[in-house]
């Protein structure tokens, strides 16, 4: 049978724990990377559906425009946060100290 009372709990929790960097959420700037770095993914799989959808490889339009889509919507995205941070960066550097 398991055991369920709350010092067994605690002490798997205790030997499982890290130390308080190792549980700290990715930064902002990794988290950026990584976002533009699906954007970029999401663009390269649409230009090849279109590529392959061109040569007559691919009969499919209907997912050659879902990649376009979904390609255009991540970049609008991308443009939105950047516009986002710049004007953070504008509302500091206007801020008197």
């Amino acid at each position: 049978m398991k055991d369920i009372t709350l010092v067994s709990h605690l002490n798997n929790l205790a030997a499982g724990s890290t130390s308080p960097a190792a549980r700290t959420a990715p930064g902002f700037a990794q988290t950026f990377a990584k976002a533009l770095e699906e954007t970029v993914k999401a663009e390269a799989i649409a230009d090849k559906q279109v590529e392959q959808f061109a040569t007559g490889e691919s009969k499919n339009l209907h997912e050659v425009m879902i990649s376009l889509e979904k390609a255009d919507i991540s970049m609008r995205m991308m443009v939105q946060m950047r516009n986002k941070i710049v004007e953070a960066y504008q509302q500091i550097m206007r801020m008197q100290i």
